[in-house]
C-alpha cells in the first residue's frame, strides 16, 4: 500500500488531531521559536505538545505530533513575502481591485464625457463660430457695403452722396481685408445713417408756442465783442412728427440728438421774425427751410450762417 492510499485511509479522528497539532503550532509560535531556536531537540518540543494536550484531557499519538513537528521544520507555516516585480505589482492591483476599480471608472467615464464634450461639441462649435466669422468679415460686410452703396447711388439726387458712400466703401473692405471688424462694421454703420439721412424729409420751423424761446442772442466767448443771433427750430416730418437730429454745437465741437436747436441767422433776419411775433403772437413767416427726399442738407427758405447751438 502506497503512502498516498495510507493517508487517504487514515481515521478522521486522526486527520483531525493532525489538523489541531498544526494549528497549536501556529499560533503557540512564542513556544516554538524558544524550542527551536535553544539546545532543545524534536524529543523536546514532542514533549511539550504532548503535556500541552495531556492538559486538556487530550491524548496525541506520538506519530502525530512527530508530523506536526517535522511539518515546522520544513517551514511550511512560515510565511515568505513575495519578491518585488512587476508580476507581485498586477497581483496586488488585482487583489486591491474593489478600491480602486470604481474610481478609477468613475474617472474614466468623466475623461470620456470630457473629451467627447471638448472635442466633439465645444472645439468644433468654436470652429464653426471662427468660420463664420470669417466669412462674415470677408463676404458678409463687403456685401452689406455693397449693397448700402448701390442704394444710396440710386436714391441720391446730389452727387456728394454717392461720393461719400463711395469713399466710405473703400474705407470698409480695407478694414475687413485687415480682418479689423470693428472697423468695418463701423463703416456698415455709416453708410446706414447716410442712407436714412438721405430718406429724411422734413420742414424745419420756427418754434412758436407759449413757454419756448423763438429766438436768443449771446455773446460768443472768443470774441466777446460780437453777437450771435439764433433762431430756435424744429424738424416736422410729413405727418406733422416732431424729430430728434444729431446737431453740431458750435460753441463746443459736441454733436448731440435734440429735438429743437439754435439756427445762426443775422441779425436782420433775427429781428424780422422778433418783430413777426410781437405783431399779433404768431410767426407767419416761420419756415427756414425743407429736407427733401434723395437731398443730404435742408434748402433754406431765409438767409442763415451756417452755424447752430444745442443749449442755450
Amino acid at each position: 500500500m502506497s503512502d498516498a492510499t495510507a493517508k487517504a485511509a487514515a481515521p478522521l479522528d486522526e486527520v483531525m488531531l493532525a489538523m489541531d497539532v498544526v494549528d497549536t503550532l501556529r499560533h503557540r509560535q512564542d513556544l516554538v521559536t524558544r524550542e527551536l531556536d535553544g539546545v532543545t531537540r524534536e524529543k523536546q518540543l514532542i514533549e511539550k505538545l504532548r503535556s500541552v494536550y495531556h492538559q486538556q484531557g487530550i491524548e496525541v499519538p506520538d506519530h502525530i505530533l512527530k508530523e506536526g513537528v517535522a511539518a515546522l521544520a520544513e517551514s511550511r507555516f512560515t510565511y515568505e513575502p513575495p519578491a518585488p516585480g512587476l508580476g507581485t505589482t498586477l497581483a496586488r492591483l488585482y487583489v486591491g481591485r474593489k478600491q480602486w476599480g470604481r474610481p478609477l471608472l468613475v474617472g474614466l467615464i468623466a475623461l470620456l464625457a470630457l473629451g467627447v464634450g471638448y472635442f466633439g461639441v465645444w472645439q468644433p462649435y468654436q470652429n464653426g463660430q471662427a468660420e463664420q466669422a470669417r466669412l462674415e468679415l470677408s463676404e458678409g460686410l463687403p456685401a452689406q457695403m455693397d449693397a448700402l452703396y448701390q442704394t444710396i447711388y440710386d436714391e441720391t439726387k446730389v452727387q456728394q452722396a454717392a461720393n461719400d458712400a463711395e469713399a466710405l466703401v473703400a474705407r470698409g473692405k480695407a478694414f475687413a481685408a485687415e480682418g479689423n471688424r470693428a472697423g468695418a462694421e463701423s463703416i456698415v454703420t455709416q453708410l446706414t445713417e447716410l442712407r436714412d439721412l438721405l430718406r429724411l424729409e422734413y420742414a424745419l420751423r420756427i418754434v412758436n408756442r407759449e413757454g419756448v424761446q423763438s429766438g436768443f442772442w449771446t455773446f460768443p466767448e472768443i470774441n466777446t465783442d460780437a453777437t450771435n443771433y439764433y433762431v430756435v427750430v424744429e424738424a416736422i416730418t410729413l405727418d406733422g412728427e416732431t424729430l430728434s437730429l444729431p446737431i453740431l454745437n458750435e460753441e463746443n465741437g459736441e454733436t448731440e440728438t435734440v429735438a429743437m436747436w439754435g439756427v445762426r441767422v443775422p441779425e436782420g433776419v433775427y429781428n424780422a421774425v422778433s418783430a413777426d411775433k410781437q405783431d399779433d403772437g404768431i410767426i407767419q413767416a416761420n419756415l427756414v427751410g425743407r429736407k427733401s427726399d434723395g437731398f443730404l442738407d435742408v434748402q433754406y427758405a431765409m438767409p442763415v450762417l451756417g452755424g447752430a447751438v444745442t443749449r442755450w
